[in-house]
């Protein structure tokens, strides 16, 4: 408990500072540095550490992806040919060594990951308020939180019980909730702290369709915890595990986000 205060305490001001009135190369750089841990833990759950080459490519493509996003010059598919090529090349040199599983991670890794991550700056660039930034961690939270407590008092019926046995149906419905009352609530502070006006039913249908794709970022990253029989990715948030484990809704969440409030109008 002590360390889930501790991070909580240190984490939480520090990515409201970041994201609400750093400049955005600040949060720039804090994207790429979870990109990069993001790489090096998926990495070692696919047991690819002890091929260097291919793990250092792989957090090095994280950082470069990230970077060119915040350059807004976007990878394009010549690129990722290159890329792919080069990586399979090592496989070939290893001889076998390399597991195809470990090619899919480190090409994850390189791409997915820092492109999840760099939403954000892709949301600050389609001009909203700097606040709308924090709706991916707001519904990737509020969803899970929603989920939990509805989860404990209401959870009769196993959501899938292969993947992660403890969530339930009635846990799925109570993060649906959650996040309408979260998008209200952000809506309302919007408006009444902030005089900044936004449409209610929009935001909270975005809200509900972000919270669908929370829970299943949050099963997919659990899925492959469990084919590779690993806790926790990571432990750089102490008793909370890793980036992939404190973000795994968040990567789903932020590029669906950024694409939805380029059609939904909110103001």
């Amino acid at each position: 408990m002590k360390s889930r205060l501790l991070v909580s305490a240190i984490g939480v001001p520090l990515i409201l500072l970041v994201i609400l009135w750093a400049p955005i190369w600040v949060l720039a750089l804090f994207l790429a540095a979870l990109s990069g841990v993001a790489a090096w833990e998926l990495m070692n759950c696919v047991s690819a550490k002890r091929h260097g080459v291919l793990c250092t490519a792989a957090i090095l493509g994280a950082l470069f992806s990230a970077a060119y996003a915040y350059f807004k010059v976007y990878i394009g598919g010549e690129l990722v040919v290159v890329y792919v090529i080069a990586v399979f090349a090592y496989a070939v040199f290893r001889g076998g060594e390399v597991k195809f599983q470990q090619i899919m991670a480190a090409l994850f890794a390189m791409f997915v990951v820092p492109y999840a991550f760099t939403s954000f700056l892709r949301l600050d660039a389609l001009g909203f308020h700097r606040s709308t930034l924090l709706l991916p961690l707001l519904f990737s939270f509020a969803s899970d939180t929603g989920a939990f407590f509805a989860g404990r008092a209401l959870g009769k019926h196993k959501l899938a019980p292969r993947v992660s046995p403890h969530k339930t149906v009635e846990g799925a419905v109570g993060g649906l909730a959650g996040n309408a009352l979260a998008a209200l609530i952000f809506a309302l502070v919007m408006d009444l702290g902030f005089h900044h006006t936004i449409s209610y039913p929009p935001i909270i249908v975005t809200g509900v369709v972000c919270s669908v794709v929370a829970q299943l970022g949050d099963l997919s990253f659990s899925l492959i915890k469990r084919e590779f029989g690993i806790k926790d990715y990571g432990h750089i948030f102490l008793e909370h595990g890793g980036v992939l484990d404190r973000f795994d809704s968040v990567i789903f969440v932020a590029p669906v986000l950024a694409a939805l409030l380029q059609v939904l109008k909110l103001g």
